[in-house]
């Protein structure tokens, strides 16, 4: 049930009255919890509370007062400790005017959680400087929680960045049985899964260390890399016991809460050497701290039960009067020496005048300044502005401890140049130096500062390492050896996560570092080299000019070329023989130009491939195709027209005379022309790096665009090579003294021959040697339309002159057809000047359409 406040101004304790306590009044009592051993950490409150009433900017009307009690690690202890805060008779006037407006302590987690939960009702906040259990973070479980010590959350976060960091991933993890140690161990097998590191083994071992524990603890140990979170007198009883045993060579990770242990080292310094562990952060200096410390003297040591313990402990002394047993055994304590009362801290060391390691301290001057910056907060508040119900403002010398909350949790300020702020759960920004547990010359132990774990910087560069200044103890520790560059980590199957295989990285992949998780794919332009561990650009293929094939496709192309030319000059030179004359001798002319244009056509595919010369290319090659074979078309149409035209007076040959082959000719083209312009406008082709065909090669190749209108610039060739091939057969056995015909038909077939044969390779092959095959395509099929049809007259009129005659032309032989002769009187429309009488022996009478002389 909840227990109102003036229920508590009431309220009597009932027990002994603790003597060992601090007190000094105030306008408002800072109440402390502080284990009993740790005086430094009570004179430390003390003196920042001092600091901050002398101060004129800080609080200049409020005066801090404080009360601390001795919680010796203990939760009874510690509950009986602050319950009677309310209930003291010292005479602190704060204690009765109000239930304790907020508690610094303790400095133990679980102590922190049972205080929380016994006080929660309450809602009084409790400001710790050394509790790090993430747990604490929980605002639904612990709403009036804040700390100047970072969350273990982030500790747990640097040691597995740490030990993956130098590659331990067989490490074992131990730690006291306590929920602090709990779960950061919890913690740390979560986070350490995404480093690739696993643990050997996890233990908890009890606080009151048995022989049977120790021994079940040790026998576990199957790692060289051992993190423990514990504090300083559970790892005094498993150092004792390792000693025993003789094992050396072990490499402690130590948690904060023993990372700066000093008093470690004096009887297990050798088992120590090489120690890392992340410590809080530390003041280098805190102005006037030493001096405030080693001013106690022997006559203000009676002042209260801390100090005469601490006198006691520090000189090896006993105090008249006083029969201490804390810790002691009596026989033990009373066989020291009175007091001299001329002891002075001055001649002596002591880690409570220490001030070369400031770090709880510093987190316990901070948790002062926290309540006083929230306490300036509170004081700064503006009647009608307040963060209470309708703008009201807390009053600082009567406030409830829930009002103080509010302010501790915005507060924002500087501490000895540090800036200290806190999260939504009331943690700090967390900051660790990275210390190395090293033997100085003397023999002393030297914390060694090697690097630090800095929570707030970007992820990757949180964790700063110098390892030349590393003294080490072991070498390390793994279950599997490392997986080298070019290859990947492959768990094994039922086994810890440090347990592994290693698999080359797949086609494609490379992985440039130690023991990758993961092999990462190359760009699109790069390919693995060799080794697998570097990217590489891939190598780039088209047909060149400077490659032989390129070099030969190109050769033929231009020696096709000179042939076409070489033949069209023989045709003009001798133009006004029979045979070019009785050859239609203006298509003939067209019909070799054509030629020549697809033999070059052939060099537009060689070089590397761009977007305009794509577009060039493909509607190049159909349309000059398209020019050819319109014009064998239009002679073989002539040739076809003039011998079926066996009627006499017939006068068909007027539709297909020399200006109608000529429009034959465009007509049969425009179709084509019209075709690729649809092409262009639509998907046209284009430039492509293909790397589908092999991965290691960019192919820089000409893409269609349009499927579609590339078959149909194909498909409307083979339709005029059809169309010409059906025309051609049907007039092959016309009189054959000169008849093109047949010539013309075994053209088409090897014209057909060429590119149904270029159809499955075309489809079948990639990069450079599809167009390769194009070209061969192109060059074989313009090579047959020329030798088929212009070989055998070049070879008449340069090897045969003789046969190139009027009466070598108009002389043919009997036929196994109608063998009777007549006389046929007509007068073709096709280059005639003249009507021509002639006497043949069938109807099929050849090469009537010569421009014959008067006969």
């Amino acid at each position: 049930a909840l227990i109102n406040n003036s229920a508590l101004d009431n309220c009597v304790f009932l027990g002994v009255e603790e003597k060992n306590s601090l007190y000094e009044d105030g306008d408002i009592c800072v109440k402390g919890a502080i284990i009993c051993i740790l005086y430094k950490y009570s004179c430390t409150m003390t003196f920042a509370i001092k600091e901050i009433n002398q101060r004129s900017d800080l609080l200049p009307h409020l005066k801090l007062g404080y009360h601390i009690r001795d919680s010796c690690d203990d939760i009874p202890v510690a509950l009986r400790a602050l319950l009677s805060f309310n209930s003291s008779n010292l005479g602190c006037a704060a204690v009765y005017r109000t239930v304790s407006p907020v508690i610094i302590g303790d400095a133990s987690s679980g102590i922190s959680m049972a205080l929380l939960r016994s006080l929660g009702s309450f809602r009084i906040p409790l400001v710790s400087y050394f509790a790090s259990c993430s747990c604490l973070s929980d605002q639904r479980e612990f709403p009036t929680f804040m700390r100047t010590m970072p969350s273990d959350a982030f500790q747990i976060r640097a040691l597995a960045r740490l030990v993956s960091y130098f590659g331990w991933t067989w490490v074992g993890v131990i730690g006291v049985e306590s929920d602090y140690a709990r779960f950061a161990i919890q913690l740390f097998l979560q986070e350490s899964v995404q480093y690739g590191v696993c643990a050997a083994y996890t233990h908890f071992y009890p606080v009151t260390l048995s022989q049977q524990a120790l021994d079940k603890l040790l026998n576990m140990a199957s790692s060289k890399v051992i993190i423990n979170f514990s504090g300083e007198s559970e790892m005094q009883g498993i150092l004792k016991e390792i000693g025993r045993w003789n094992i050396t060579g072990l490499q402690w990770i130590a948690s904060e809460a023993w990372a700066t242990a000093t008093l470690l080292w004096e009887k297990f310094g050798d088992l120590l050497t090489g120690t890392l562990g992340f410590a809080i952060r530390r003041a280098d200096v805190i102005p006037g701290l030493e001096e405030h410390l080693t001013s106690l003297r022997p006559s203000d040591i009676h002042k209260s039960g801390f100090l005469a313990e601490f006198w006691e402990e520090t000189f090896n002394c006993r105090l008249n009067g006083s029969v201490n047993s804390h810790s002691h055994g009596v026989g033990n304590y009373l066989d020291r020496l009175p007091c001299k009362g001329t002891e002075s801290l001055d001649d002596v060391y002591s880690p409570y005048s220490d001030v070369t390691q400031l770090r709880v301290s510093y987190n316990v001057y901070k948790a002062v300044y926290l309540v006083a910056h929230a306490l300036q907060d509170m004081s700064d508040c503006k009647g009608g502005k307040g963060p209470f119900s309708n703008g009201t403002c807390a009053d600082p010398k009567h406030f409830k401890p829930w009002q103080l909350i509010h302010y501790l949790r915005r507060a924002n300020f500087s501490a000895l140049g540090e800036e200290v702020n806190f999260d939504q759960n009331g943690d700090p920004i967390a900051y660790y130096d990275l210390v190395n547990w090293q033997r100085s010359p003397d023999g002393s132990l030297h914390l060694v500062k090697v690097g630090f774990y800095d929570a707030s910087s970007p992820a990757g560069y949180s964790l700063v390492i110098n390892d030349s200044v590393i003294q080490w103890p072991a070498s390390r520790s793994v279950c599997s050896d490392s997986c080298p560059p070019g290859s990947r980590v492959a768990r094994r199957k039922g086994e810890p996560i440090c347990c592994f295989d290693c698999v080359p990285c797949a086609e494609g992949e490379v992985s440039n570092e130690t023991d990758s998780l993961e092999c990462t794919r190359c760009s699109e332009d790069t390919w693995p080299n060799r080794a697998r561990d570097l990217c590489i650009p891939k190598t780039i293929e088209y047909l060149s000019y400077h490659e032989l094939m390129g070099i030969m496709l190109c050769v033929v192309s231009v020696l096709g070329a000179c042939i076409s030319l070489s033949i069209l000059a023989i045709f003009f030179t001798y133009k006004d023989t029979p045979l070019v004359r009785a050859n239609n001798m203006e298509l003939s002319f067209l019909l070799l130009v054509f030629l020549a244009v697809c033999f070059l056509v052939g060099l537009l595919f060689i070089g590397e491939p761009s977007d305009w010369l794509c577009r060039i290319r493909y509607p190049a090659f159909g349309i000059s195709f398209a020019l050819c074979i319109s014009c064998l078309l239009a002679k073989t149409a002539v040739v076809l027209m003039a011998f079926r035209s066996t009627l006499p007076g017939s006068n068909v040959m007027k539709w297909f005379g020399p200006n109608q082959q000529r429009a034959s000719i465009l007509l049969g083209t425009a179709v084509q022309v019209i075709i690729c312009l649809i092409w262009l406008l639509t998907s046209p082709p284009h430039a492509n790096n293909n790397t589908d065909y092999h991965s290691a090669t960019i192919i820089m190749e000409c893409v269609t665009g349009s499927e579609v209108c590339f078959w149909c610039v194909l498909g409307y060739i083979g339709i005029l090579a059809c169309m010409c091939f059906l025309m051609a057969f049907l007039a092959r056995k016309l009189p054959d003294n000169f008849n093109e015909a047949k010539f013309i038909t075994f053209s088409m077939l090897i014209f057909f021959a060429v590119w149904i044969t270029f159809i499955p390779v075309y489809v079948s092959t990639a990069g450079k040697y599809t167009v390769a095959v194009h070209i061969f395509a192109i060059l074989a099929s313009a090579f047959g339309l020329l030798f088929c049809i212009f070989a055998p007259k070049c070879y008449i009129i340069i090897l045969k002159p003789e046969k190139n005659s009027k009466k070598h032309i108009m002389q043919r032989g009997p036929t196994d057809r109608d063998k009777q002769p007549f006389t046929l009187t007509f007068t073709p429309m096709v280059n005639l000047e003249t009507p021509v009488h002639l006497s043949c022996m069938s109807l099929d009478c050849g090469s009537v359409w010569m421009k014959l002389p008067q006969a």
